[in-house]
């Protein structure tokens, strides 16, 4: 073992004898008395775009559709994931483990901000510390009977997303895009790295899509037309949803009252997800 390893393989970057694990030995072991079925990512290329957005609006349709949803908050230190489902008291544990803390409508959900006796307070930690902190998430918090987790990612490549591709057995991604011409580079750097870990990509969710004339109904671009369809056809993914600029959503998740949210425009990803074989 190198004298510069960091004893973690999922920011590490030096070359040792530990690298020669087959990808299911460094996968991280569930809590002995958790159960989850299916997990699936939302991730980025950069942030900004609506990632935990949709990763909330997926939690509650699956939720609504009567299976069981859990959110693990891997954004470590940009947790908004509380906030929106209005979440303001602290996770508790007990010699077995810990336990995620419960929304009004059943769906489980494990950030560090539950954790933190301050809200407000900054994480400022190294990213060996937040990648060992998604970790502790998957394999010490007791998820019980979830159907369905929910991962929202960090934005970007770096070693909380390298950390969850590599420790946690993702059943696939789902990837937010936004309608800029820069869409394009962002997808090609979250496809390129799901292939090089072999993670499946379910399809695209476009958030930011157009906005509703709340007189005429027409839909208006403010971002200039898309290009999703062209960036899907060019990885052969599928476009799964596309998200409108709604003032009603954001007045919701600010009140912290994403379970309110009705949103048919994810219809199409629930389904997808359902899909996935057991």
């Amino acid at each position: 073992m190198s004298e510069n390893c960091t004893h973690d393989c999922g920011s590490c970057q030096t070359d040792c004898s530990s690298r020669t694990k087959s990808p299911m030995e460094m996968k991280e072991k569930l809590h002995e008395l958790s159960s989850v079925k299916k997990v699936i990512a939302v991730v980025s290329g950069k942030g900004g775009v609506g990632k935990s957005l949709v990763t909330s609006l997926m939690a509650v349709k699956m939720n609504r559709r009567g299976h069981k949803a859990a959110v693990l908050d891997a954004d470590v230190t940009g947790p908004s994931i509380p906030k929106v489902f209005g979440i303001t008291q602290r996770a508790m544990g007990n010699e077995l483990g810990l336990f995620p803390v419960t929304t009004k409508t059943g769906i489980d959900i494990m950030s560090v901000n539950l954790l933190l006796e301050n809200e407000e307070a900054p994480v400022v930690w190294r990213g060996p510390v937040i990648a060992g902190t998604v970790k502790q998430f998957w394999n010490e918090v007791i998820w019980k009977d979830v159907d369905y987790m929910f991962v929202d990612m960090p934005p970007g490549t770096g070693d909380v997303p390298l950390t969850v591709f590599q420790s946690l057995p993702l059943d696939g991604i789902i990837i937010v895009t936004s309608p800029q011409e820069l869409v394009s580079l962002i997808v090609s750097k979250a496809v390129n790295m799901a292939q090089m870990m072999n993670i499946p990509i379910l399809g695209l969710v476009e958030n930011m899509s157009y906005v509703t004339c709340p007189d005429c109904q027409k839909e208006i671009k403010v971002f200039g037309e898309s290009h999703i369809d062209a960036v899907a056809e060019k990885y052969g993914l599928s476009v799964l949803g596309r998200l409108p600029i709604d003032p009603e959503i954001a007045a919701n998740c600010d009140k912290g009252l994403v379970e309110l949210v009705e949103c048919p425009q994810l219809d199409h990803a629930a389904d997808v997800v359902e899909q996935l074989e057991n």
